[in-house]
């Protein structure tokens, strides 16, 4: 199979002479509305679960088509390596397997029968209740960023919500939910016609305001200020589910440290930063690290160094912008002075390339990275030293990668839930989340429902 050949199932799927209109938007929602009352309204969720189930057994089998194509041509469509992807579509698609999908109707709405017909869990049944919960008639995903991932779980949480969905991707971010969203229409026809994917510029108002009228449901993920606006924009009454700008951190303690082959932990450590380049809010900007044990907090600096250096030979970053190039090396240039007049600061960087860049410091003041494997490295007394210095970004933290002994891992979840982070995981799995995770905090597939309680 190649490219050229995927069938025109999708606006997406349009050739380039082919004209988008706002009246082509406007009717295939309606289209859409239609197809999910005659095919997946009333559809029993055994039968939903097994299909979603089919389609991620397809993706996780090398021999599959589709698959292929994903892998051949994503580094072209996408910019990232083919091994990234690899690791992104295992990742993604080992959970979705029918229990896995039960599992988070259970976790969301605490029963598996929830979305079939009114249920009572074991309070609802002493308190003389039942349940039943309903997904919107149509949700408009506003997709934001190349990675993939969050845009196809939002589609899987829309067909088991049994909403219709009209998937807006950012010009030339389709590809791989292009691709997906024909792997459910040959696994599922019936399920792919409630399905519908197209791309267009953001921000452009006049094929906008027809999806955004035609849906009552809305999801964005972007920055802050590109979900804000769309927030504006949506009529009175349309919920509104966004996703803005998040960052991550990882945190080394002096137990977890002795208890680790250095050069183990900085094997983890990279994992997190190769995938995806960074290019994501589950990526560490920085990693802090406490003072006081061996190897020392610059040491393993250096260790990342050399694993980085290591991990491009084997897995190469790929090309980035000039932009994105010109920032790597305008931060080096900051670091490298400070370097040759403080012994507080070293810099390692790949030679002849912007490919991976390493600085540490003992500030313990939270930075933004450059992205594409660029991390510092920080040392620090405690945890409070941590938090204090990433205060500007307190609310923004997706997730914390956790390298500690067993015995202080809960006070510091504690302690970290409490300043705000949402997701706590071991260092090495931050790019990995299952597919029952919350989300920023928040439930996935339980924020999309409403409720309808039956007193008995």
């Amino acid at each position: 199979m190649t490219f050229e050949e995927l069938p025109d199932y999708f606006l997406v799927d349009l050739p380039p002479e082919a004209t988008l209109t706002p009246t082509v938007v406007s009717e295939a929602c309606e289209t859409l509305k239609r197809n999910r009352r005659r095919y997946l309204l009333e559809r029993p969720s055994e039968s939903l679960l097994r299909t979603l189930g089919l389609v991620a057994e397809k993706w996780l089998d090398p021999e599959y088509p589709i698959r292929q194509l994903a892998l051949e041509l994503g580094e072209a469509r996408s910019g990232f390596p083919r091994h990234t992807i690899e690791l992104g579509l295992q990742s993604l698609f080992g959970g979705m397997t029918p229990e896995g999908l039960n599992h988070l109707i259970l976790q969301d709405l605490g029963h598996v029968r929830r979305l079939d017909h009114p249920t009572s869990d074991d309070a609802e049944s002493r308190s003389g209740r039942k349940s039943f919960v309903v997904g919107p008639e149509l949700i408009a995903h506003v997709t934001g960023g190349l990675i993939p991932n969050p845009v196809i779980t939002s589609i899987v949480l829309g067909f088991l919500a049994r909403s219709a969905q009209f998937v807006k991707c950012a010009r030339r971010t389709s590809f791989l939910p292009r691709l997906f969203a024909h792997s459910v229409y040959e696994t599922d026809p019936k399920l792919g016609a409630c399905l519908e994917v197209a791309e267009w510029p953001g921000g452009d108002a006049s094929f906008e305001e027809p999806l955004f009228l035609a849906a009552d449901c809305v999801t964005a993920m972007g920055s802050d200020e590109t979900v804000e606006r769309l927030g504006q924009q949506l009529p009175k009454g349309t919920r509104y589910i966004s996703y803005g700008h998040r960052v991550s951190f990882g945190y080394v303690t002096k137990a977890g440290l002795e208890d680790s082959s250095p050069r183990v932990l900085a094997e983890q450590i990279v994992d997190d930063i190769v995938q995806w380049n960074q290019n994501g809010c589950l990526s560490p900007h920085v990693v802090y690290v406490e003072r006081g044990t061996t190897p020392s907090p610059d040491r393993l600096a250096q260790l990342l160094a050399d694993e980085l250096e290591r991990r491009e030979s084997l897995q190469p970053r790929g090309p980035i912008s000039e932009q994105a190039a010109a920032t790597i090396t305008n931060r080096r240039r900051l670091y490298e002075i400070r370097a040759a007049s403080s012994k507080d600061t070293l810099i390692w960087t790949s030679k002849g390339s912007t490919a991976w860049t390493v600085i540490f410091d003992n500030e313990a003041r939270f930075q933004k990275s450059c992205l594409n494997r660029f991390v510092y490295v920080k040392s620090v007394d405690r945890l409070d030293d941590a938090l204090g210095g990433a205060d500007e970004v307190c609310g923004q933290i997706s997730s914390v990668g956790l390298c500690a002994s067993l015995h202080e891992s809960q006070k510091i979840v504690e302690r970290l839930a409490r300043w705000g982070v949402t997701r706590v995981c071991p260092i090495g799995r931050m790019q990995e989340p299952s597919f029952l995770w919350r989300h920023d905090g928040r439930l996935s597939l339980g924020e999309l429902m409403m409720w309808t309680d039956w007193e008995l």
